[in-house]
């Protein structure tokens, strides 16, 4: 099927990055990057991209657009995201990139086990940080008498956040999210392994574009079917990543999302005595007051303060005089 690159996601964004001195070069679309080369959409099928020496495909994630050689398919360059998800990887200085030019983020769980208030807000905090609007996916609901519990507990996660229900095995749930896809559009699968990406993959690609597994019902946890992010066009327009299952999911330089993520915590901030309130134990605390009145959830607290810690110790410094900074990360002293 031949695609134009407006219905694969271009727009003045990127084409607004091409110059005269790109002349002979042709924008393609990142569907599948692999440890030595990539996979790209060229509107008319996929082809296979090579980098240039010292190019690493670490550098590139599924979504992104670069400008390639025509003759050789050798990727010359690489343009700016207009929205990139990554996560920090424990041990590495790094972070992995996860998808780049995704509008709509499709948090997926389900109701059963799987459903982790902060493990999901790890997912909304990088959503936030990266412009990516995220919704809530809530699969499996054809296993419990009423899914209203789960979605109401899914709204609380985050002001306005938009939550949906339903059974990623029914022809139906193309239908539930079609408002988020279209020509154009990109959206991205996350969540563990088990809750139904693949499934609904499957389901809004119209074909079977990835296998599927069950899950353990005794502890909810399934098995990784998806191994690799990759990029497949919706049936109903448009395109959606799909990502591997996350074990563990660390957060770093996403300050912005998680005030947006803990907006009830962020505007009473302010009000406390002191500005350096940690929200813990000082004397003057309009947090800790809300909690004590019954208008902030404890539990709510005691989330942010981890992932505000956790942000905070794994976001690297800038040291230095201007104009001559150095990035260290938290902790490090400058020699």
């Amino acid at each position: 099927m031949t695609h134009a690159l407006d219905d694969l996601g271009w727009g003045p964004f990127f084409a607004d990055q091409v110059t005269d001195d790109d002349a002979g070069l042709v924008p393609m679309r990142i569907a599948a990057v692999h440890r030595s080369r990539l996979m790209a959409e060229t509107g008319a099928g996929q082809v296979r991209l090579d980098l240039p020496i010292h190019a690493s495909t670490a550098d590139y994630a599924v979504g992104d657009w670069v400008l390639a050689k025509g003759d050789t398919r050798v990727v010359a360059r690489l343009l700016d995201r207009r929205a990139l998800l990554r996560r920090r990887t424990e041990g590495a200085d790094t972070r992995q990139l996860i998808a780049a030019n995704v509008d709509t983020l499709f948090v997926v769980t389900s109701c059963n086990d799987d459903f982790n208030p902060a493990r999901l807000e790890r997912y909304l905090a990088l959503a936030n940080e990266a412009g990516t609007d995220p919704v809530i996916v809530l699969t499996k609901i054809d296993k419990v008498d009423d899914p209203s519990d789960w979605i109401d507990r899914a709204r609380a996660l985050q002001r306005g956040l938009q939550v949906v229900a339903l059974n990623a095995k029914s022809p139906d749930a193309a239908d539930v999210l079609a408002p988020w896809c279209g020509a154009g559009r990109t959206v991205a699968l996350v969540g563990s392994s088990g809750v139904g990406k693949s499934t609904l993959l499957n389901t809004l690609s119209g074909r079977d574009a990835q296998a599927t597994g069950d899950i353990r019902e005794s502890d909810a946890k399934g098995r990784h079917t998806t191994t690799s992010r990759s990029l497949h066009p919706v049936a109903g327009g448009g395109w959606v990543i799909d990502t591997p299952g996350m074990r563990t999911l660390h957060v770093a330089d996403v300050a912005v999302g998680i005030e947006m993520l803990f907006a009830e915590i962020t505007e009473l901030a302010p009000q406390c005595r002191f500005r350096d309130c940690t929200h813990a134990h000082e004397p003057g605390c309009a947090v800790q007051a809300a909690v004590r009145a019954g208008t902030l959830d404890a539990g709510r607290l005691d989330r942010w303060r981890k992932l505000h810690d956790e942000n905070r110790d794994n976001t690297p410094v800038q040291t230095g005089p201007r104009g001559n900074r150095t990035t260290l990360p938290r902790g490090s002293k400058r020699r």
